[in-house]
């Protein structure tokens, strides 16, 4: 499984198939390939060249620091695509994956090619943010939550899943904070995507986010909550909403 050294980061990631490359970006509290299991096998079987990192703090990803944030993932990713020798890719990002594509895109608008954004309503929404404070968890009696973090981001957080967990809702309570400025910068071709019933990505805030990017194309996904691409859910039908939308941008 391949690293590449970014300095003070080791960071991980697993690429699969050959052609129009892709970078997936994953959510909080999850990894890489983890965060996208419904689209592992279609795309790579619709020719495209994936890419799944663990993103700083997360999965395997090794670092001296614990401190993140998603827009410092945002530049950790520009300088994987560099190393890579990936002048522009499309970016696909999950919930907190979708932040990190906004700020790759804004400030980064050369480097993407598309942007498709699943559940992540663009704004900061800290409602539960509390609930996955450490101390919340351990009061709570969450085990198998604590557990899974524990198991998942081993690397990462080098046994103090404490801090990861501060960070992740430290996150969770900044971003994705873009400016006017920084959203009108976003011009290229844009899905955005969010289950019916998703509380923090609305209608209403998908359709905020075209007053600033009148390109962007809305996908609401009828019976499904914040995970509408997982296979549990309408994986196929996200799909082909996906592949379609950069079907058309290829011929743009």
């Amino acid at each position: 499984m391949p690293y590449i050294d970014l300095g003070e980061l080791q960071l991980f990631y697993e690429e699969i198939g050959y052609g129009e490359p892709v970078l997936f970006l994953h959510s909080g509290y999850s990894r890489g390939i983890l965060a996208f299991s419904g689209q592992l096998q279609p795309f790579y079987a619709a020719g495209y060249r994936c890419f799944y990192p663990d993103f700083r703090g997360h999965g395997r990803t090794m670092c001296e620091s614990l401190e993140w944030d998603s827009a410092v993932i945002a530049e950790d990713m520009i300088r994987f695509l560099d190393r890579c020798g990936i002048e522009r890719i499309h970016l696909i990002g999950y919930s907190t994956g979708g932040g990190v594509a906004y700020y790759m895109a804004a400030r980064h608008p050369e480097r993407i090619k598309t942007v498709t954004a699943i559940g992540n309503g663009g704004i900061v929404d800290d409602a539960g943010a509390e609930d996955f404070e450490p101390e919340a968890l351990e009061e709570r009696g969450q085990t198998d939550f604590i557990e899974k973090v524990k198991c998942l981001h081993a690397q990462a957080h080098r046994g103090n899943w404490q801090e990861y967990c501060r960070q992740e809702v430290k996150d969770w309570r900044l971003h994705p904070s873009l400016t006017d400025e920084e959203w009108g910068r976003i011009t290229m071709p844009m899905l955005l995507i969010a289950g019916e019933n998703d509380g923090f990505a609305t209608k209403r805030n998908l359709e905020a986010i075209r007053t600033h990017c009148p390109q962007a194309e809305i996908m609401i996904v009828e019976g499904c909550g914040h995970r509408p691409h997982m296979p549990m859910e309408k994986a196929i039908e996200v799909n082909n909403r996906i592949f379609d939308f950069l079907g058309r941008a290829k011929c743009e």
